[in-house]
């Protein structure tokens, strides 16, 4: 069984029902054992992270980076860099923002950045940019163009029962599918490894 937590941080309500479709795709995978993380509760869930196959990051975009709350999680697993912990898990990430662009790049680089610091494997969106042509539709997939993770956009006056979009958190969805998927199999490859060991 995969083991896969998304640990994230909402100031809003909106990466929250991302994070939220993130959790639908990755636990619709057969054998995958999903925990959902608000950054708030990581105190009581580092062994949680630590036993994990796989760690889907989660923040939203403020002025072109993670957020501070979300900054002090990071900072504070250094001693858990420091010892290797989380070398050869597998990592992802996802972010929302008001603007359509509003740098969630950015913050999508920094927590790439941050697992690379951990030396564990990154895992994409895998998805084609949507909406991109004259018969694409802001309904399509990964209609804001990401590569590097899963981005959504919320107007900053709409509560997160309106906002994101249906096609935003089906992208969301897509990416927790497919990092639970590519866990399983991480697990099966490990696994075997082991065993010819």
């Amino acid at each position: 069984m995969a083991k896969i937590a998304i640990v994230y941080h909402s100031g809003y309500g909106h990466t929250a029902v991302q994070a939220e479709a993130v959790r639908r795709g990755a636990s619709g995978v057969p054998g995958a054992e999903v925990t959902l993380i608000p950054v708030e509760e990581r105190e009581l869930n580092w062994d949680v992270m630590d036993a994990a196959d796989a760690i889907i990051f989660g923040s939203p975009t403020y002025f072109g980076s993670a957020s501070a709350q979300f900054k002090a999680f990071l900072d504070e697993t250094s001693g858990r860099w420091l010892e290797g912990r989380w070398a050869d898990k597998l990592a992802a990430g996802f972010t929302n923002s008001a603007g359509m662009s509003g740098d969630k790049l950015a913050t999508l680089q920094q927590l790439n950045h941050f697992a690379m610091q951990h030396g564990m494997i990154w895992s994409g969106l895998g998805l084609p940019p949507g909406n991109n042509t004259s018969t694409g539709s802001p309904e399509d997939l990964n209609r804001l163009g990401g590569f590097l993770g899963a981005m959504s956009q919320a107007d900053a006056d709409v509560p997160p029962e309106v906002a994101p979009s249906g096609s935003d958190l089906r992208t969301a969805e897509y990416l927790g599918r497919r990092v639970a998927m590519a866990a399983q199999r991480w697990l099966s490859g490990r696994s075997a490894d082991e065993v010819a060991a």
